[in-house]
Formats: C-alpha cells, sequence, structure tokens
C-alpha cells in the first residue's frame, strides 16, 4: 500500500506530522523526493560528523558549472525520514529524475539559448522564422505533451479561497501548526486539496514551458521509481514528496505512458557528495526557490517540539528571551524581564485577535517591536540575522567523497585552528607568529584561486606591515569552486602554485604581471615566485610605454615594504625596480609632451602614484633622480598644464623648492600671456587633492585671488567646472579656512581704505577713480 505524505520542504511542523505518521504506518520501505545518485551517500548520514545543514552536491565532471545543490535542515521533513529509516533499518530508496537527466537537459536548453542569439546576431530580424531556426533539434530529445501555463503559485488560489494573504500563510495555518487532527488524516486532507487544486489548473505548476516539462519528467519517473519498489517486494510504503506532486503519484498511468515520455533521456557525467551548508542559503532572499523566510524560526520549532526537556515551556515564551537576550548583548539595549512578560501577553492576543492557534513569527514580531523595541524597527535587523536567519553552518564527514584538494584544505583548517564559519568573523594576525602567517599564506592561496573566504581589509590597529585584518566567512558554493580548480593540483599549494603560473604566463602587461607577483609573495609560492621573477624581467626588457612602466612600479614597491615581513629575500626585485626607475625618468619628458586633456589626467595619475611608490622604497638615489627628472617636466615648454602643476605640487611637498619658487611659478602660470584654460589646468594640477598649501602661503591664496578677480565673465564661467572640481577635493575644513582667509583679506583692504579716506577728499578723489579704473583694466567702483 502507497501512504502518500505530502509536505512542504524544509517545514518544521511538516516534519513533526511525518514522523508521527511513520510511526502509525510502520512501513517496509521510505521512498523520498530526491535524485536517484544520492542513494548511494546515505550512509554518511549516521557519522558523528555529519551535522545539518548541509547538502548534497550533483556536479557534471565535464562541466562544473552544471551544478546543483540539494540542502537538508535539521527540521527538514526528508532529513527526519532519513533518520527514521535508518534507525530503523527499513529500506530508502530515492525517486526523483537523476541529476545526470537533469543536468544534460539545462545543458541542452543552454545551447539552444545560445544558437537562438548566434542566429539572430547573424541573420537579419526578417528572415528569421520558427521553421529556420535550430531550436527544435535540440530539443527532440525532451518532447513532452503541451501544456497550459497559470502564472500563479498555485497555493495562492487556496490562500485567497481561505482569506489568506498567500499561499505561504495559508500552509503556515492550515499545515504547519495543525494539531487538532491525526497526522494521517492531515496528510489524506492535503492530497484532496492538492487533487482539486490539479484538476482546476490542469497539472500546471510553472508557467515556464521548459520547468513544466522539467515537473512531467519528474513525476513520470517518480512513478517508474514507485513501480520498481513495489516489484522489490515492498507492500506498506511511505512515500515523502512536496505536497503538488502527491496526486499525480496517485494517479493511474500506464508504465508504458511513462517509459515513452522519459525514452531517450540525454545523460552527462556526473559525480555527488555531501557538502556544507548554512541557513542563509535556505532563504527565500538566497535564490533558492524552496526556501522559506526564517530558518532560525522553524530551527526553534522543532527543538520545542522534540526536546522533552522544552516540551513544558512556551514556544513563544523561549522565542522572546531569546530576543531580549540577543537585545542586551548584541545592541546594549534594555530588555527587561517585565518587558518580556507583556511582549508574551501581546503576542498572545493577537494571535487570538487573528483567529491563530497560537502566535507564529508575525505576532511575536509585532510583540517584541512593540514591547522591546520601543517602536523603534531598527534592532530588530539584528533579531532578523541572528535568530530568525540563526545562519549556523553544518559539516559533514571527512571520509565523504571529495576531492583531494577539498581534504587539504580540511587538513590545513584543522591544523591551523581556523575553523569554517557561516557568519562572519574578524581576526587579526601578527605575522611575526608561525601559526599566523601560515594562516595568512593559506587565505592568500585560496584567494589566487578565486575562493574569497577572506578579505583583507586592513593592518590592524597597529602601525608597520605585522599585523593583517581579515574578515572570513564560508560561503558553500567554495565547494563547487574547489573541484573546478583541483585540476591544477591534490593540495592548496600544489594547485594556488600552477594556477598563478598559468595566469602569469599569459599576463597581457606589465603591470598585471606585478600585481600578481605582490600576491604571490603574501601567499609565499617558491615556484610561482620563479616564474613571476622570469616573466616580470622579461616583460620589463620589451615594455617601451613609459605608462605601462608607470604601472607596474607601485606593485612592486609594495613588494619590497614586505618582504622581510614575509622572509623573502628581495635583491632580484630591487634590481627590477632600479631599471623600471631609471627607465621612466628617462623616458618621462617625452612621454608628457603633446597631451591632451584625457592623456594628461592619467598621466596625473601614474605621476602620482610613482611619487608615492618612490617616496616608500626611501632609497636616496631613486629620489634624487625621480626629483631631477620632475624639475626637468617643470620646465619643459609645452607641457600641459594639468601635468605641470602636479609637479610643481610633488616638488614643493618634497621641499625641493622653497615658497618662493612656487610663487613665481604660480605667478608665470597664471599670467595673462597664457590661455585661462591653461592656467585653469595649472591651479587643477597644482591643489588637486589638498589645498593646505593655500593655508600657509598668503602670497600664494592672493595670486590666486587676483586671477580670479581679473577673469571675464565668459572665462570664468567656462573655467568653473575645473576649478569647483579642483576644491571638491579639499576638505571641508580646508574650504571653510580658505573661505575665511580670503574674506578676512577683503575686510583688512576695505579699513586700510576707509582709515585713508579720513586723510583725504573723498569727491576729488572719486573724479579720477573711473579713469584710473579703466586705465588698469578694472572694473569701477573697486568697492562697493
Amino acid at each position: 500500500m502507497l501512504h502518500l505524505l505530502g509536505i512542504r520542504h524544509h517545514g518544521a511542523g511538516s516534519a513533526r506530522s511525518l514522523l508521527m505518521a511513520l510511526h502509525e504506518i510502520k512501513p517496509t520501505a521510505i521512498v523520498i523526493e530526491a535524485p536517484s545518485e544520492g542513494e548511494a551517500l546515505l550512509p554518511f548520514i549516521t557519522d558523528p560528523e555529519m551535522i545539518p545543514p548541509v547538502a548534497l552536491l550533483f556536479y557534471d565532471t565535464e562541466a562544473l558549472e552544471e551544478a546543483v545543490f540539494y540542502p537538508f535542515a535539521e527540521f527538514s521533513p526528508e532529513w527526519q525520514a532519513i533518520q527514521y529509516a535508518l534507525k530503523n533499518n527499513i529500506a530508502v530508496h530515492f525517486m526523483d529524475l537523476p541529476q545526470t537527466h537533469q543536468i544534460a537537459i539545462n545543458k541542452a536548453h543552454a545551447l539552444v539559448a545560445a544558437e537562438a542569439l548566434r542566429a539572430q546576431a547573424e541573420e537579419p530580424a526578417e528572415t528569421l522564422t520558427p521553421e529556420t531556426t535550430t531550436a527544435s533539434e535540440a530539443t527532440d530529445i525532451i518532447e513532452v505533451p503541451a501544456v497550459s501555463h497559470y502564472p500563479l503559485d498555485p497555493l495562492d488560489l487556496l490562500a485567497e479561497a481561505a482569506g489568506f494573504q498567500d499561499g505561504e500563510r495559508w500552509w503556515e495555518y492550515m499545515v504547519e501548526q495543525r494539531s487538532d487532527m491525526s497526522s494521517l488524516a492531515l496528510f489524506k486532507g492535503i492530497e484532496e486539496a492538492m487533487t482539486a487544486l490539479r484538476e482546476e489548473l490542469g497539472d500546471t505548476l510553472h508557467p515556464d514551458e521548459k520547468r513544466q516539462q522539467r515537473e512531467i519528467l519528474r513525476e513520470a519517473w517518480m512513478r517508474k521509481t514507485l513501480r520498481q519498489v513495489i516489484k522489490a517486494g515492498h507492500e506498506n510504503i511511505a512515500v515523502v514528496c512536496g505536497a503538488w506532486h502527491v496526486p499525480a503519484l496517485a494517479k493511474e498511468v500506464a508504465a508504458k505512458a511513462d517509459d515513452a515520455v522519459l525514452k531517450g533521456l540525454p545523460k552527462a557525467k556526473v559525480q555527488a557528495t555531501w557538502v556544507p551548508w548554512n541557513y542563509e542559503r535556505l532563504t527565500y532572499a538566497s535564490g533558492y526557490g524552496a526556501g522559506v523566510h526564517a530558518p532560525g524560526w522553524y530551527q526553534h520549532l522543532w527543538e520545542s517540539h522534540t526536546s522533552p526537556e522544552l516540551r513544558a515551556h512556551n514556544i513563544s515564551t523561549r522565542w522572546l528571551a531569546k530576543v531580549a537576550q540577543q537585545l542586551r548583548n548584541g545592541a546594549g539595549l534594555d530588555a527587561p524581564t517585565a518587558s518580556v512578560i507583556d511582549s508574551i501577553r501581546l503576542a498572545e492576543a493577537l494571535a487570538a485577535l487573528r483567529e491563530k492557534p497560537l502566535p507564529d513569527l508575525e505576532e511575536l514580531n509585532d510583540a517584541a517591536l512593540a514591547g522591546l523595541c520601543f517602536g523603534n524597527d531598527a534592532p530588530l535587523m539584528l533579531i532578523h540575522d541572528k535568530l530568525m536567519i540563526n545562519n549556523r553552518l553544518g559539516s559533514v564527514p571527512s571520509t565523504a567523497p571529495t576531492v583531494p584538494l577539498q581534504q587539504d584544505l580540511l587538513r590545513l583548517q584543522k591544523k591551523l585552528r581556523l575553523k569554517a564559519e557561516a557568519s562572519e568573523k574578524d581576526i587579526e594576525l601578527d605575522l611575526r607568529k608561525d601559526n599566523d602567517l601560515a594562516k595568512s599564506q593559506l587565505l592568500h592561496r585560496l584567494r589566487l584561486l578565486k575562493i574569497e573566504w577572506g578579505i583583507l581589509y586592513g593592518s590592524g590597529s597597529a602601525k608597520g606591515t605585522f599585523k593583517e585584518s581579515w574578515r572570513i566567512q564560508w560561503q558553500p558554493e567554495f565547494a563547487i569552486r574547489l573541484v573546478e580548480v583541483s585540476i591544477w593540483g591534490g593540495t592548496v599549494v600544489e594547485a594556488s602554485s600552477r594556477y598563478i603560473c598559468d595566469a602569469l604566463e599569459k599576463a597581457p602587461n606589465l603591470s598585471t604581471i606585478s600585481q600578481l607577483l605582490d600576491d604571490v609573495l603574501l601567499a609565499e609560492l617558491p615556484q610561482a615566485i620563479q616564474v613571476a621573477m622570469r616573466c616580470l624581467e622579461e616583460k620589463t626588457a620589451l615594455a617601451h610605454d613609459v605608462a605601462e612602466l608607470m604601472e607596474a612600479l607601485p606593485a612592486l614597491a609594495n613588494i619590497l615594504r614586505y618582504g622581510t615581513v614575509r622572509r623573502f629575500k628581495t635583491t632580484a626585485i630591487e634590481h627590477v625596480v632600479a631599471t623600471l626607475i631609471t627607465r621612466i625618468c628617462i623616458g618621462l619628458p617625452n612621454a608628457c609632451s603633446a597631451l591632451d586633456d584625457d592623456a594628461a589626467e592619467a598621466m596625473y595619475q601614474h605621476l602620482t602614484q610613482t611619487n608615492n611608490a618612490i617616496n616608500l622604497l626611501q632609497n636616496a638615489g631613486h629620489t634624487s633622480d625621480w626629483q631631477k627628472t620632475l624639475q626637468r617636466l617643470v620646465q619643459q615648454i609645452g607641457l600641459h598644464g594639468l601635468v605641470g602643476g602636479g609637479c610643481c605640487r610633488l616638488l614643493a611637498n618634497a621641499h625641493v623648492i622653497d615658497s618662493d619658487a612656487v610663487a613665481t611659478a604660480l605667478s608665470l602660470a597664471l599670467s595673462s600671456a597664457n590661455e585661462p584654460a591653461y592656467s585653469g589646468a595649472w591651479i587643477g594640477g597644482f591643489l588637486q587633492g589638498s589645498g593646505a598649501v593655500l593655508l600657509h602661503d598668503d602670497e600664494l591664496l592672493q595670486l590666486l585671488d587676483r586671477w580670479l578677480v581679473e577673469l571675464t565673465e565668459d572665462t570664468f564661467v567656462h573655467l568653473l567646472p575645473l576649478l569647483r572640481r579642483t576644491f571638491s577635493g579639499f576638505s571641508q575644513t580646508e574650504r571653510l579656512r580658505i573661505g575665511e582667509r580670503a574674506a578676512q583679506g577683503y575686510q583688512q583692504t576695505t579699513t586700510s581704505v576707509a582709515v585713508i579716506n579720513n586723510d583725504f577728499n573723498a569727491e576729488n578723489a572719486n573724479k579720477v577713480l573711473p579713469l584710473l579704473a579703466k586705465m588698469l583694466g578694472l572694473i569701477y567702483p573697486l568697492v562697493s
């Protein structure tokens, strides 16, 4: 006899009712909706190291990007059915369409879509017709009966008829919280509801035709599997599947009909294994179609229903106690016991008003908002992340099938005591300690393999380069990436070395190599360092573009700074850096000639970065050569104003030229003999990023002020965007102080004029001033 138990994936109430039904049925076999390749991995579930949430991973060995996860939480009905079967020595079978076919079908659909796009791009739109496309040829392998479409979630119709907002709320109320009927009666009611719904909609679940076709194939395979289980001699069979599939499995369909639908399915080479999962990936927000809104809440419900020591405690009381504790510890808010009691009473009252048997998460959130958060919804975000999601990470047995690379990573994690966790964690490493240095090397090596377990965000609170601050968070999809990069080697060191060596050989320019070398040194990969140095020397010898040489220098200077900390001898790099600086100094004047505005902006950035890199090196010879080159540029005829002003500022900051020389350069740049656009660009280069020089030199401020006053209206409007961009780079304090200095200077001038006005005849002076102003090219009146 078949007992069709329709559940919602990851429903705690469904799991509870399912266990009760299994105890009543006492089945000889349990058949579960999951890909059949997963059956071979079921024995690992009894391993003590297997702690949910976990997921079955199926991946195509020839196209690793084609991968599918089937997650399980402790409160997942399927997981509890498997546990029940293994504990009671009951046969377990998976009945879903094998992933060897599903992945192959997905690849066929992707190929069809790619061909259609290619044809559309190559041929005129009017020549494209259904007869000329090759899509039909590629989909012959998955022909299924035509179906109609319905655009809504089918459960929404039942919810609408019952007065609920959506199907999720309806299922929560009618199934997950149901306690007034036996479990078998509950599942019989689910079957009747789904049967009526499918009769109304015509078996259509998905509006997407391809997804609907896949559902038809899946249900045909499920019926085929059930026939095989019955044929094997099992008479009392419990079938655990999504509620929507129950009517399709109850319906009498001839075996020949299902075989005809399944005939000729394509195949892919698929491997399966267990991988850790986390609760964040069980949510709808993660894009998981069968996800739930609050996995942490469902975990709380499951623990409350299954733990004998917790059954006596009210679910609402325990939850709001957790909320109060989190508000105290995580947000530093007052959450007294009296407020918790008030919140519990409010939640129960809300549930009664809304005609619910018990408060659910909606009522508890409303009660917490009013009673514990005082109407401020900001603390609820903390509750959402820490309790409702409760981003725990599962673990799988070390004996589970994995690639050698993953086994090596597990060994290193255990050795270095660097546990993979789903929640973000900040760690600070002292590179002078061997264990911390090894952790840093591991994180850097994984980053080379595009496994961003750790994000380097600073050097900590300590000065110098002996500290590294990391934010680490393990993501389940890293398991796929480990499989992808396992072709490069069986250990982290081997795989990262070979992977980055290949990238170095294919690097298009010198700056890319220098950046990769920086990454290689941080990861401490001796083999890759040798390849990087060879590629660096070869590219340096062949590079003729000064801009490319300047792009490469900052990363190499950074390497020299880290060399002693990383215990790496930098002699070879010092030679390359010296060569780069020499070639930059020789070729820079010529590279800076005849630049347009865009090229000048790019060159200005290169000059600034190169100057910072040379300052970082603290080598007197390099610094001297660089500063002499900047002095040549300042005097170069035809130099773009932005570059000229920038070079002058760099020399002034280094105290190579004094304030008098700076004033002379600024006076020449602002001369009326120059085009206003040149003068504006020179000012932009000189002042870009900081206006501190104007705060400490009255002469420069007056020169700039006088030049601005003398601009004609049209010229001023033309230069205004450039000037605004320049001054926008100043800090707010700098802008405020410059404005105050300008205002004070104007007030002093008017005061002087007022004093002088007491010593001469103002009426006679006013007769002369208009003519004098005209002669000087000034605007009269001078003082309004």
